[in-house]
């Protein structure tokens, strides 16, 4: 009767353990990981995809400045105010100082 009552606990505790052992084999990490890296991904294309639809609206809306250039080398436009401005990695219009402006041809050294 002992026996019995030993190996039935035994055979609990390890289907307890093997269970719990099954429960966290590495799924939960993967999919977070997973998920991790698609919106990693995805905010990526987003910023991509704002950056090329605010320069195309620049280019159609307002005036390029020839000749000259952001600090990075970016193209700069001129908007309604005669502000001037760069557009971003993300998308957003950049506004700069006359004294930011350079020449093209200065940027190419």
């Amino acid at each position: 009767m002992k026996n019995l009552f030993r190996s039935t606990c035994m055979a609990l505790v390890l289907g307890c353990a093997v269970q719990a052992y099954a429960q966290d084999n590495g799924v939960e990490r993967t999919a977070k990981k997973v998920g991790h890296t698609t919106s990693r991904v995805a905010k990526k294309t987003a910023h991509k995809t704002s950056e090329l639809a605010s320069k195309g609206a620049s280019a159609v809306a307002d005036q390029r400045y020839k000749g000259k250039c952001a600090p990075n080398g970016e193209d700069v436009y001129i908007d309604g105010k005669a502000r001037y401005y760069y557009v971003d990695k993300k998308g957003h219009h950049v506004f700069l100082k006359k004294s930011q402006i350079r020449d093209k041809h200065d940027m190419k050294m």
